[in-house]
């Protein structure tokens, strides 16, 4: 049976972190059942697509499946193979809803999260995928200048009105909070993407922009939509050097996939020596701002990893087969 909304939560390792999402969306199912006149019309079902965790996550959805209520049904699913483009593939062959919202195990959705994602889908027909608001709820304070990598940790603040991302301007909302039109996916996205995700023994990433990227090819709308509201917990680890540097580099190293969907084949030897030239343009003005605080400093040094992995992404792809047997 068809279904207005999945709500698909990919997980690694979650035993600890699902509860709390859980929680919120144990409360969502109530307050839908309250709002008995939009409800009516309004089907849903949550999915926990578990990617290869180790721990005791199976357990963890056993135990809330018992008192779950049996109207928005929750479910488990177990996906072997490692990175986050895996889990959601298996998210979209699993899932019997017209939109697939995705929640990250770290993302406690607003108690009308559920409802914000379907009305906005009534909204806005042409919109093959739309991102929410999400705040950062951090353990300890960030570091000075944060800011200026919130973004990269799907931090995203646009504003109070929707927002349409524009092609032109390349930039596209993460994975966390997104929902997806699965007629867009089944349209758009090929069996198949380069990139894989983030795994314990590789950190390139963006994966969802390269699925995003193509929907938006296509010509559906990428929108962002303010009233889907998220807080993402990030812990005081993911504020470390230890965590950051990779972080930025597995980001850098991918570009070169998410810069060139746009482009048709043959431009691409000239597009790429023109995104490498301004990558070296970037370095050099990185390096004359900060000086010798561009070690030191971490959100510099973060930056000058982002740049410096972005201008040797063509050949770190190529160099580890990520290119082999695709397009």
């Amino acid at each position: 049976m068809v279904v207005d909304l999945t709500v698909a939560i990919p997980t690694y390792n979650g035993e600890r972190r699902l509860p709390e999402v859980l929680e919120r969306l144990q409360f969502s199912c109530k307050d839908v059942m309250l709002r008995s006149l939009q409800s009516e019309h309004f089907s849903w079902e949550v999915i926990v697509v578990d990617n290869n965790s180790t721990d005791d996550t199976a357990k963890v959805v056993q135990a809330y499946q018992v008192n779950w209520p049996k109207q928005y049904p929750l479910k488990y699913c177990f996906e072997p193979n490692q990175g986050a483009a895996f889990a959601r593939h298996r998210a979209f062959q699993e899932a019997r809803g017209t939109l697939v919202g995705f929640l990250d195990d770290d993302n406690i959705p607003a108690p009308d999260w559920v409802l914000a994602a379907h009305t906005f889908a009534q909204e806005h027909p042409a919109a093959g995928a739309y991102g929410s608001q999400i705040h950062g709820v951090f353990e300890v304070s960030p570091p000075e200048n944060f800011e200026r990598l919130a973004p990269f940790l799907a931090i995203t603040e646009r504003g109070s009105t929707p927002l349409r991302y524009e092609p032109k301007k390349k930039v596209l909302p993460p994975s966390a909070g997104l929902v997806v039109r699965k007629q867009a996916w089944l349209e758009s996205v090929p069996s198949q993407l380069i990139l894989s995700g983030r795994t314990p023994s590789s950190m390139v990433t963006s994966e969802d922009l390269e699925m995003l990227s193509y929907i938006q090819s296509k010509g559906w709308e990428i929108w962002y939509n303010p009233t889907m509201q998220i807080d993402h917990k990030i812990p005081h680890w993911r504020l470390e050097r230890e965590y950051l540097i990779p972080f930025f580099r597995g980001i850098g190293l991918s570009r070169h996939v998410t810069r060139m969907l746009s482009v048709k084949s043959w431009q691409r030897p000239i597009a790429t020596l023109a995104y490498m030239t301004n990558d070296l343009r970037k370095i050099a003005v990185h390096l004359l701002k900060h000086g010798t605080r561009v070690q030191s400093d971490l959100i510099a040094a973060c930056e000058m990893q982002l740049f410096v992995s972005s201008l040797i992404s063509p050949f770190y792809l190529w160099q580890h087969g990520y290119f082999d047997s695709k397009d």
